[in-house]
């Protein structure tokens, strides 16, 4: 059944409103359950979006499917209202500790429970109302929200932007998936008796039901651009790695990174004597302890049959006991799905896609590094917490690469940031080679995930972003839109757009996204720095041990 749109002149401004219009809202079919969306009127321009909120695209995976695949949903007859933002996935903090716990044993905290609901496997899609034709369908951008795997939602992100910032060319779809413990459980029992790496399973079968469904919407699936922030990004690495990079059928033609995030990626069941490999199974052992199963005959059956709140309360503990700015579940290379090490797989070429986009900003590791510590971090030390299963040679070796890099504290940034964040970036740029453009997001400072303001710009109080500047703000966001319609950023949707011509990654130059110091747009293209890329190099050398 097809979406029953009226036939409205569309077009998006930066705030929305729903607001009575003269037509009804649109009805879709999809097999298993039937949803009523609703019309959104734009507050500023006065025109008209569609949007379905809370969409199940998969089961509850609670009982039986907790740590398993996502499955289809079950029928429910009648009209549902799409009209409500879907209940969050279980989320969890970031490592809060001054030392790493993965050189020995947990360190438990009583936090808060922060649960939303375990059953939270919805997405939300927007469309632009019947300005489009229904016999030509819109290329669909698919985004995965970040979070370091174990927090994020949908409802953080207002879709109408992108409608907007597409020129109500594309169709929006925003996911949720499952996060920290019930996302990311490794271990043997985990491999035999379940599902490693569901999270981004839960991913892959949101993709395949926009191959099922989104033309109800108005979107080709032939057409599918993936796109994430942070976690979203690293998220977006492992799709395209995903089975060897032979995913077939194709799920999607296109990808955009924004900061992409890709961490110590270890085996699912590493039992190498150094002490972090030996973590990946004990953290089964943990969450195993933390729940009462520890006597169980099935530890697994007697995981799936915890109570939510005890789980929870594993998760949130056993998170926030993690190093300084790190994600303790994160995905494992499972053997299956990921079938090895994501840096090996982009070395070889092997990715899931044609075309790509990627972003960094200026200062990515800031963040993610106690900023508490400038007068007393070492950076050997600190190099040990981030990978421990790095010798001391390896230490000495990589402390090296950036000795003389400003303070010591600047030094840490820079290794957080490019160890985890930019260098896995260029990576990523090479396995694609002349089908691939880069871009720097510097507006000061040019932390992480300051970017999402400026092509999210409702998530910013008063809806303007940190630059205001009507010329910026056109030209940054619109080259993701640009590039997901026509797998080109110099194929403009706004002939004013001013960026200059944007030539594809040749191994040196990149897209700079900044400003003045008189705050006018600095948009031009640069070369990459090659002592940046000469460290790239080198963390790219000991890629094995750092286990990216």
């Amino acid at each position: 059944m097809v979406v029953l749109i009226p036939k409205l002149l569309v077009s998006f401004a930066l705030c929305v409103c729903t607001a009575a219009v003269a037509a009804s809202p649109p009805i879709v079919d999809l097999g298993y359950a039937t949803y009523r969306g609703i019309l959104v009127q734009d507050a500023l321009t006065n025109e008209t979006n569609i949007n379905f909120l809370g969409l199940r695209y998969a089961a509850s995976p609670t009982g039986s499917l907790r740590f398993r695949a996502a499955q289809q949903p079950a029928f429910t007859p009648g009209v549902q209202a799409a009209s409500a933002q879907p209940a969050s996935c279980l989320q969890a903090p970031a490592g809060l500790a001054s030392i790493t716990p993965f050189r020995g044993t947990l360190v438990r905290r009583a936090t808060e429970s922060l649960a939303p609901s375990e059953d939270c496997l919805f997405l939300n899609v927007f469309t632009p109302g019947s300005h489009l034709e229904r016999e030509k369908l819109l290329p669909v951008v698919f985004w995965i929200h970040g979070g370091g795997y174990i927090f994020g939602n949908a409802t953080e992100f207002t879709g109408n932007d992108i409608l907007r910032e597409s020129g109500g060319g594309a169709v929006l779809v925003i996911i949720q998936y499952r996060l920290g413990v019930f996302g990311f459980l490794p271990g043997q029992k985990v491999k035999d008796g379940g599902e490693l790496n569901a999270g981004l399973l839960d991913q892959q079968f949101a993709l395949k039901w926009v191959q099922n469904h989104i033309t109800k919407f108005g979107g080709d699936p032939r057409r599918v651009t993936i796109w994430g922030e942070s976690a979203g990004a690293g998220s977006v690495i492992q799709q395209l790695v995903a089975n060897g990079g032979k995913t077939s059928p194709p799920l999607f033609r296109a990808a955009m990174t924004s900061s992409t995030f890709l961490p110590s990626q270890y085996n699912f069941n590493d039992r190498i004597p150094e002490v972090w490999c030996l973590f990946i199974q004990l953290l089964y052992s943990e969450v195993v302890s933390q729940t009462n199963c520890t006597s169980a005959k099935d530890t697994l059956e007697c995981l799936r049959a915890a109570d939510v709140d005890t789980l929870q309360a594993a998760n949130i503990e056993i998170n926030s006991s993690g190093f300084f700015g790190t994600f303790v579940f994160v995905p494992v290379v499972d053997g299956t799905f990921i079938t090895e090490r994501p840096t090996e797989s982009l070395s070889k070429g092997n990715v899931n896609a044609k075309s790509l986009l990627s972003f960094t900003n200026t200062f990515e590791g800031t963040t993610f590094v106690d900023q508490s510590i400038a007068n007393t971090v070492q950076i050997p030390q600190y190099i040990s917490q981030l990978f421990p299963n790095l010798d001391a040679a390896g230490i000495a070796v990589a402390a090296a690469q950036y000795n003389g890099l400003g303070t010591n504290i600047f030094q840490a940034d820079a290794i957080m940031g490019e160890s985890i964040f930019i260098c896995p970036t260029y990576l990523l740029l090479r396995a694609f080679g002349q089908n691939a453009f880069k871009g720097e997001f510097a507006i000061p400072p040019g932390f992480h995930a300051e970017d999402i303001g400026f092509y999210f710009p409702s998530t910013n109080v008063g809806g303007l972003p940190s630059f205001a500047n009507p010329d910026f703000d056109k030209a940054f966001p619109e080259a993701f839109l640009n590039f997901a319609l026509a797998l080109n950023p110099n194929v403009k949707l706004d002939p004013t757009n001013i960026t200059p011509l944007w030539k594809p990654w040749d191994g040196s130059n990149e897209m700079l996204f900044n400003k003045t110091n008189t705050n006018a747009p600095d948009i031009r293209l640069i070369s990459t720095s090659s002592a940046l890329l000469k460290r790239c190099g080198f963390w790219e050398s000991i890629s094995v041990q750092t286990a990216q």
